[in-house]
């Protein structure tokens, strides 16, 4: 198989698609790999070093779209992008369809087989190739509202620790997943006063022997959510439900209620984000004001760390590689994890939560990998 590593064009995003180390995995099955030029720069990836272990380096991103059989990416393609996309090809890259639908349709109208990393599941029921992202996201939640609290950046002044006779700061986070964890590892462990709310008994429990009393775990109800909300120095959005819209969790009211200079940061503004005030930034531009109060709301947070992050993307996304690029669609045939994460197929929506969100027509992804689909 052919496949094509382009370099990513979304606002300040470093990461790539597969590593050198990745490249010669997939050369030594025998597939052929460009990577376009300067593609991992970046992250410390110059064009030797994918060429001393057999990858092609490609002028232009056309060149790699029209000669692939499969597309590895980070994020989402760019309109652009999604043009030079075709029928026959495999797609494997974040896509976060649920809130844009302009994105769906390009790529539907392509006729591409897009495989989203966010919704291939695992045997615990879990989401392998979102994690390793989702563990960056919630550390670096963190570093970025402790960063906007300070009164330069438009906070209220506070210390996310305090110090000694100084209360620290109040920091909630809304859900107990990976980055809500990872987030209130980080939050506590600076000295934070840290309430995580999640709706499961049992993840509640996990969360109260993880961390031993040092953070609060409260279960998610409006009256809750509403009254620690406004009352927080920093708010962290980590809620997540594969494939669909995030809820909205905090509303416009909410927001108006908290003190002048609070910060949110909702990290999951790539499913469409949990408050309602959220709208996608950069990290050129990370931030806005919404009644007093700093929203960051940056749609690939982990760009800002992009050799760690793609050292460990691509850690995680290898082994699918490697099959995909084996077997092709079969791939996903053989194995429903990888299936799950196949969202759009000849012309047809194929993952349920996300057709519930775009309002769109749904055709699974067994009936759309069927042989006599495959084969028209």
């Amino acid at each position: 198989m052919i496949v094509g590593i382009p370099k990513e064009i979304k606002n300040h995003e470093y990461r790539i698609g597969m590593t050198p180390a990745g490249v010669r995995e997939l050369v030594n099955r025998g597939h052929q790999v460009l990577v376009e030029t300067e593609g991992g720069v970046g992250v410390g990836f110059d064009n030797a070093s994918y060429e001393e272990v057999g990858a092609q380096i490609v002028a232009s991103p056309e060149d790699i779209f029209a000669a692939a059989d499969m597309i590895i990416k980070v994020k989402e393609p760019q309109p652009n992008e999604c043009r030079m996309l075709r029928s026959g090809q495999i797609l494997f890259t974040y896509l976060h369809l649920a809130p844009d639908p302009k994105q769906a349709q390009l790529l539907l109208d392509s006729g591409v087989s897009a495989i989203a990393y966010e919704t291939v599941t695992n045997a615990k029921g879990g989401l392998p190739l979102l994690a390793p992202m989702s563990e960056v996201a919630g550390r670096m939640s963190i570093q970025a509202g402790a960063h906007h609290l300070e009164k330069a950046q438009g906070g209220n002044g506070m210390l996310l620790g305090g110090v000694p006779g100084v209360e620290p700061a109040r920091v909630v986070v809304l859900g107990g997943g990976v980055v809500g964890t990872q987030a209130a590892k980080m939050a506590a462990g600076l000295g934070a006063q840290v309430t995580i709310f999640d709706r499961s008994i049992e993840r509640l429990q996990q969360l109260d022997d993880l961390f031993q009393g040092r953070v609060v775990g409260l279960y998610s109800t409006q009256n809750a959510v509403e009254q620690y909300v406004r009352a927080a120095d920093l708010v962290i959005g980590a809620v997540l439900i594969p494939g669909a819209s995030a809820p909205k969790l905090v509303t416009r009211d909410d927001v108006a209620a908290m003190r002048p200079g609070a910060v949110l940061v909702d990290v999951a503004i790539d499913q469409g984000g949990c408050f309602e005030t959220s709208q996608a930034t950069t990290h050129q531009s990370p931030t806005y004001v919404v009644d007093d109060v700093v929203h960051y709301c940056v749609a690939n947070m982990p760009g800002g760390v992009a050799r760690t992050a793609t050292m460990a993307l691509t850690n995680a996304t290898l082994p699918f590689a490697l099959k995909l690029a084996d077997k092709g669609l079969a791939a996903l045939q053989d194995d429903g994890h990888l299936r799950q994460g196949l969202n759009v197929h000849g012309g047809h929506i194929t993952h349920e939560a996300v057709a519930v969100a775009l309002n769109a027509d749904y055709l699974s992804a067994d009936k759309a990998l069927s042989p006599l689909m495959l084969s028209a």
